[in-house]
């Protein structure tokens, strides 16, 4: 069966964790993405965090899938022509260079342009073109604390946090695989390619937007009613961390369950919506606040948050987190147990899914990876293993005309 985008193929000159989730989420819907290494090392990440010797790490392995490995040193003549080569018949090339290296290595725009005119070239960067900090390296956490998250995230009486989240790199790369997808629909109408970028400053600020709704709130009213600090805390004149609050206005918060003692996880995610509230009360065994005005109303509850979640924590003391979501599911409540990575691996729905999804490689044997987020009626997509280091080489250069003893001659010219 054809994929979506059979036909479509890729330059994958990215590394590390950005560029890599986008260019691999292409090569699961069909694209051929070709990843085009340094020889002898490939992308860093195949050697960090390793936890078999000599093997590809799975910090490699599962941001690589379905791709192949094209070994090429673009520093050398021999390089080069087979890049240029490799232009003239791809449809995009993605990046993740640093400023200006793809200039310095002789692919400036316009000469990528006037080799492919329909070449789409779409680059990961820390911060927009003429932005003040666009020379600054960009990583995961730099990422998160530029685009404000983290200035939002942990609790009030303490600093910054981080999401472990990558809200910062494969949120930045989703980003991108959308921008390349609007590019190759926009070249069927136009016949042009063109530069698509994507920062990761600012995909961080496209997931906080409703902080920047907040911030605008407070800067007209002077406080915000949802956060845990009203009414009784006070508020600066910047949105505050909120701990474990949800962000659109329904009260909610994690809540300990039976065994919280010895495991850390041992919790729920509770949220009291307004429409749920004579729910939550029949579930509690507190129908006496359905009617009563202190209670049944949102406004009337805020300043009793905090009570009514120790009621509900007294409620849970006696059940797992799995016992009492399937309680409170029967009555419509918004909730979650607290899944932790282990529990998340052996999921079942997820596994039958393909959300989680055991493949095979050909150094490690078997190992987890995350599949596709994205389910089609119609379409399957299969995760395949990573590829070696240079594991297609041959193969894509025999694809671009070259005969057995070229191929011999530049793997030699490579390694001087």
């Amino acid at each position: 069966m054809s994929k979506p985008l059979d036909g479509i193929k890729i330059i994958d000159f990215t590394h590390v964790q950005a560029g890599p989730a986008c260019t691999q989420m292409l090569a699961w819907f069909g694209a051929d993405v070709i990843k085009v290494e340094r020889p002898g090392s490939g992308d860093v990440t195949r050697s960090q965090l390793r936890d078999i010797p000599d093997v590809d790490a799975l910090y490699f392995t599962m941001l690589n899938s379905n791709k192949k490995s094209l070994t090429l040193d673009t520093k050398k003549p021999e390089g080069k022509e087979v890049l240029e080569k490799l232009i003239k018949e791809s449809d995009v090339l993605v990046e993740n260079f640093g400023p200006g290296a793809l200039d310095r290595m002789g692919f400036t725009w316009e000469r990528i342009n006037e080799l492919n005119p329909k070449m789409i070239v779409a680059s990961v960067k820390g911060f927009s073109d003429g932005h003040h900090y666009e020379d600054l390296k960009v990583y995961e956490n730099v990422a998160q604390c530029a685009g404000g998250a983290a200035s939002t995230t942990g609790f009030w009486d303490g600093p910054p946090t981080v999401s472990a989240a990558a809200l910062g790199d494969t949120n930045t790369g989703m980003h991108l695989a959308i921008g390349i997808l609007t590019a190759l629909i926009g070249r069927e109408k136009t016949g042009k390619g063109q530069k698509v970028a994507v920062s990761m400053q600012d995909s961080v600020l496209n997931l906080c937007r409703v902080k920047l709704r907040d911030q605008q709130r407070l800067d007209r009213i002077g406080y915000l009613e949802e956060y845990p600090q009203y009414p009784h805390g006070k508020f600066s004149d910047v949105v505050p961390r909120g701990g474990n609050a949800g962000g659109g206005g329904q009260p909610g918060w994690v809540l300990k369950c039976k065994g919280w003692e010895t495991d850390p996880n041992a919790y729920i995610y509770f949220t009291i919506q307004g429409h749920a509230w004579a729910p939550i009360c029949k579930a509690l065994g507190k129908e006496e606040w359905i009617e009563d005005k202190a209670y049944n109303t949102a406004a009337a509850r805020q300043d009793k948050i905090f009570d009514i979640f120790a009621v509900i924590e007294r409620w849970l003391k006696d059940k797992t987190k799995f016992e009492a979501v399937d309680i409170l599911r029967k009555f419509d409540i918004p909730c979650s147990p607290v899944m932790s990575m282990k529990e998340i691996a052996a999921d079942p729905s997820l596994r039958a899914s393909g959300t989680i999804t055991e493949v095979d490689h050909k150094a490690r044997g078997k190992y987890l990876t995350v599949g596709s987020p994205i389910k089609f009626s119609e379409t399957t997509v299969e995760i395949t293993g990573s590829p070696l280091l240079g594991e297609h080489t041959d193969e894509v250069l025999a694809s671009l005309g070259y005969n057995p003893d070229q191929v011999a001659a530049l793997h030699l010219a490579q390694a001087v």
